[in-house]
């Protein structure tokens, strides 16, 4: 999984974003910096305690694959039954009354399916979302190994992926996959498999899995062609980046918590903190 080759883009990139035409709600500028330091930003005056072992398997940047499994504090406590959720259910599909998803997920898909729609693209269905261990397995054990994954090596293990579709034709073909695939970032979601990385992620091409990270991530990783797992190897070498989205600006700081270190946030400002279910922890700050 050593892709070095993305990095050398990425520094020759990085000042470009800027010139995309603002989109969505000033958010489609993206200018990306990278800080080679370990130092704090002034104004970080605030350090706090935590439970490393808990914290590295919890949050929105979990990398989930055959080689890190999830773990119980990673899977959200939100999810819910979209098919009692009247107000989340708006616009599109589902294909049957059983899809679950976390809450907040599923928020961030309502208002990119109603972006959408201004596009005239709306024949979207969820045909997947939140799994229990219970469940995959039952589908691991029907489909067999080249077409999922065993209990709790599966990103639908956590809620933040889902599987969506369109009603017109195949995600690959449907302009719905195509809006996605374009768009889905200014939601913070990825397009988690794309055909071009399957020798990194070890999946083949699912134009329809797609997984929630939040901003500024998802900005910078559709901007500069990564994939999680090269996003995550990123930060565990650059420690330190930023990113400019629209008119919000972000720092992104990772953590190695085989190391004694404090972990040092705004006094003041909104954070994030997120594991990386290997060895790391991210803290997101925007200001």
């Amino acid at each position: 999984m050593k892709k070095w080759g993305f990095l050398i883009c990425i520094i020759v990139l990085g000042y470009i974003f800027s010139k995309s035409p603002a989109l969505f709600e000033q958010k489609e500028e993206a200018n990306l910096q990278i800080q080679d330091t370990a130092e704090s930003r002034a104004g970080y005056t605030k350090t706090i305690n935590m439970d490393m072992k808990i914290q590295v398997h919890k949050g929105n940047l979990l990398l989930v694959n055959s080689e890190y499994p999830v773990h119980a504090e990673g899977i959200r406590t939100d999810i819910v039954n979209l098919a009692e959720q009247q107000d989340l259910v708006r616009g599109y599909g589902l294909l049957d009354q059983n899809i679950l998803l976390s809450k907040y997920v599923a928020q961030a898909f309502q208002k990119m399916i109603e972006a959408a729609a201004k596009d005239d693209v709306r024949y979207f269905i969820i045909s997947s979302g939140y799994r229990d261990f219970t469940k995959q397995e039952q589908l691991y054990e029907e489909k067999g190994s080249d077409y999922a994954l065993p209990a709790g090596h599966s990103e639908h293990n956590l809620g933040l992926s889902m599987d969506i579709g369109s009603t017109l034709a195949a995600m690959s073909e449907a302009p719905e996959g195509a809006w996605l695939e374009k768009n889905a970032w200014k939601y913070g979601f990825i397009l988690r498999y794309p055909k071009d990385k399957v020798d990194i992620t070890g999946i083949q091409y699912e134009p329809w899995h797609f997984r929630y990270v939040g901003l500024p991530h998802s900005a910078i990783m559709y901007h500069n062609h990564l994939v999680l797992e090269q996003y995550l190897e990123l930060l565990q070498q650059k420690k330190s980046i930023s990113a400019e989205v629209g008119d919000n600006l972000y720092y992104v700081r990772y953590y190695d918590t085989s190391k004694e270190q404090s972990i040092n946030v705004p006094e003041h400002g909104q954070y994030e903190i997120s594991g990386d279910n290997m060895n790391g922890v991210v803290v997101t700050v925007e200001e």
